[in-house]
């Protein structure tokens, strides 16, 4: 496939043991296995931007890859797919298509990157149920992928998801996911900061730590010590 071909020539060894490094890929770490080939993110965006056209049929090879850069490209290809797409039909297929992947998007990246600009626009004034799905699934990505897809509705102003979706996953033992909920709930109160403390109350003696930073890391930062020092 010619994408994969120009990828390759793009790869920069020493780049790609930063990057094993940097996404945990060791034995036992959350990205133990994945494989880089060391491709700059703006680099990768220009390739999808040059393939936009690519067939699913091979979308569906790119997204499968063993490589990771590899499986970017065809995220963020989807992702363009379905920001041009006309048709509700076409938006339909994309995000079939994405939904059914869930496996291969495999690190905090490729969820963060994709998720909530194909999961976002297409539940915006749709029934979100599956969100809470997954939120209670065993995949930890299909967890952030939950949690992350908020991002397009707190942007638009819409918080009517994010505080039922972090709700559930108060109790989530898993550090990448307490910095997911910490990260839209802190976006959520750039929106509206009195519901976010009306959420806040009941819960935030419970939270991790990590997500209670990430949560209140734009509050004045008296308050911010009140609610660290559990005494809000």
């Amino acid at each position: 496939m010619q994408i994969k071909k120009e990828l390759a020539i793009l790869a920069d060894p020493k780049y790609a043991q930063h990057s094993q490094r940097f996404f945990k890929t060791g034995k036992g770490e959350y990205g133990y296995g994945d494989v880089f080939i060391g491709i700059r993110m703006p680099n990768l965006r220009k390739a999808a931007k040059a393939h936009a056209n690519l067939g699913f049929t091979d979308v569906g090879k790119l997204v499968k890859s063993k490589i990771h850069e590899e499986r970017m490209v065809g995220l963020l290809i989807l992702v363009n797919k379905y920001k041009a797409a006309g048709k509700e039909a076409d938006r339909n297929r994309i995000y079939d298509f994405y939904t059914g992947h869930f496996q291969h998007i495999n690190n905090w990246d490729l969820v963060d990157v994709s998720c909530p600009h194909i999961i976002g626009p297409h539940l915006m004034d749709k029934n979100r149920n599956v969100l809470t799905n997954w939120a209670r699934s065993d995949h930890l990505w299909t967890r952030r992928i939950a949690i992350v897809s908020n991002w397009w509705f707190i942007r638009n102003g819409d918080l009517t998801s994010v505080f039922k979706i972090s709700r559930i996953l108060l109790n989530d033992e898993h550090d990448l996911i307490h910095k997911a909920v910490g990260w839209m709930l802190r976006e959520a109160g750039k929106q509206n900061r009195q519901a976010l403390e009306d959420f806040l109350q009941p819960h935030y003696s419970d939270m991790p730590r990590t997500m209670l930073r990430y949560t209140i890391e734009k509050f004045p930062e008296s308050k911010r010590q009140k609610y660290l020092n559990g005494k809000i």
